[in-house]
Parts: structure tokens; C-alpha cells; sequence
């Protein structure tokens, strides 16, 4: 259910802050952004919150707590689901190419579970619009970075997956 800002700015601290952890689930960020309000529009928001992301982001343990938040992609039969809809685009491809798209989520899979063996936490992506063959690109990427890379790379991306989902809560996608 999408709100607007003038509800979201008359919210009480706790529920604005639970509004916000329907978009991140670092309470360090969404405590300091509920505590930034009102806000007058939503790039004034948005602005917000990259500031209190920049914030919280200097603690690993709040960037993990952000990542704990999304689903980890594990295996084929959900990667599947995700992207059933490039199915029919690809219908009248030979078979050997839709084979072949199982055998790219088979491989997505395989590298989110290296990943997370790596680097103790999930691959984060900003996975809209991509398919699932660009994904694993990027995956196999950022496989082979330190640690601390991928806690930068994957901070950036969860501001990215946060920025949309701020858009979709105030009905601004």
C-alpha cells in the first residue's frame, strides 16, 4: 500500500520507521531517516536517504543487517520463477537455447552459494530489468574481488534496490 508524504511525515517515529524497513531493513538507516522528516517531496526523501545510508554504511554490521533482508537465490526451481516470463520471448528459439537457460540458473545458483561461501553474505544486485544471464555475469564479476570490495559493491547496490523500493512505497516507480 503506497502512502503519500504527508502521511508519512504525520506517522509516529515507530511506525515511519517500520514503513521503512519494508525497503531496508538496516534500523540504523531507517531511524535516522524517519528522523529526518517531514520531507517535501520525494527527491528531498531520497536525498535523505542516501545520506543516512551513507551513515550507516560505515558499520558492517548494518550493511549485513540490510542484506539479511533480502532472499537468498538458492535453487534452480526459484530462479525459474523469477524469470519464467523471458520463457515466452525465447519460445521460438531452438531447444538447445532454452537448455541452455537452465543450464545459466543452474550456474546462477552454483555462484550465489560460492558467493556467500566467500564472503559470508549474499550476492546484492540491482537485478531489475536484468535477465538471469546478465546476473550471473555479473556474479562471476565480483566473485573473484576481497571482501571488502564486495561489501562497497554490494552497498551500492542495496542503495539502489532501496531508492526503487522508496519510489514504489510513495507510489513514485
Amino acid at each position: 500500500m503506497s502512502l503519500t508524504l504527508t502521511q508519512f511525515n504525520e506517522l509516529s517515529k515507530a511506525d515511519a520507521v517500520a514503513k521503512l524497513l519494508t525497503c531496508c531493513t538496516s534500523t540504523v538507516w531507517a531511524q535516522k531517516l524517519a528522523g529526518a522528516r517531514p520531507f517535501t517531496d520525494i527527491d528531498t526523501l531520497l536525498t535523505s536517504s542516501d545520506a543516512a545510508w551513507q551513515q550507516a554504511q560505515t558499520n558492517e554490521a548494518n550493511l549485513l543487517e540490510a542484506f539479511e533482508g533480502h532472499p537468498q537465490i538458492g535453487n534452480v526451481a526459484t530462479l525459474k520463477e523469477k524469470y519464467r516470463n523471458t520463457q515466452g520471448s525465447a519460445a521460438h528459439e531452438q531447444s538447445g537455447v532454452n537448455d541452455a537457460e537452465d543450464e545459466v540458473l543452474v550456474a546462477l545458483a552454483q555462484g550465489n552459494q560460492d558467493y556467500l561461501d566467500k564472503f559470508g553474505f549474499i550476492f546484492i544486485v540491482f537485478a531489475s530489468g536484468k535477465s538471469a544471464q546478465q546476473m550471473l555475469d555479473l556474479l562471476l564479476a565480483r566473485l573473484p574481488n576481497d571482501r571488502a570490495t564486495e561489501l562497497a559493491n554490494a552497498a551500492s547496490e542495496q542503495n539502489e534496490i532501496t531508492r526503487l523500493r522508496l519510489n514504489k512505497l510513495f507510489d513514485n516507480a
